[in-house]
C-alpha cells in the first residue's frame, strides 16, 4: 500500500474505503444489494474526491473536491445510520468511529479554507 504518513486525510479515507469495500461485502452476502451499492459508491467516494483535491487547479477547485467529499461524507453517515438502527441489517461501529474522525478533518479543512478568503 502507498504510504500516506504525511497526509491524514488520505490516509484515513482510503483505509476507511478498504474497511468499506470489505463491509459492503457482508452486505452483498446478507442480499443487502442497494444498500451495499449505495455505502459502496458514496464511501469511498469520500476518499475519492479527497484524493483529487490533492492535486488542483486553484484553492476554488480545491474547496469544491472537499465540500463534494464532505457531501458525501454525510450521505455514507445516513447509509450507516440506517444500517446501524435496522433490525435486519449488519452495522459496524468501527466504520462509524473511521467516519467521524474524516468529518473532523475534512471540515477543519474547509473551516480553515474558507476563513483565509475572509478580511
Amino acid at each position: 500500500m502507498i504510504n500516506f504518513e504525511n497526509n491524514p486525510l488520505i490516509e484515513k479515507t482510503v483505509k476507511f474505503s478498504l474497511d468499506m469495500i470489505e463491509f459492503c461485502e457482508v452486505l452483498e452476502a446478507d442480499k443487502k444489494f442497494v444498500i451495499a451499492k449505495q455505502l459502496l459508491r458514496s464511501g469511498t467516494s469520500i476518499g475519492a474526491n479527497s484524493f483529487e483535491a490533492q492535486n488542483p487547479y486553484s484553492k476554488n477547485d480545491f474547496v469544491h473536491k472537499i465540500k463534494i467529499a464532505a457531501k458525501e461524507l454525510e450521505e455514507t453517515k445516513y447509509w450507516l445510520y440506517l444500517c446501524k438502527y435496522s433490525e435486519n441489517y449488519p452495522f459496524n461501529e468501527n466504520l462509524e468511529l473511521q467516519i467521524t474522525e474524516i468529518g473532523k478533518i475534512i471540515y477543519k479543512i474547509l473551516s480553515t479554507s474558507l476563513s483565509k478568503d475572509k478580511p
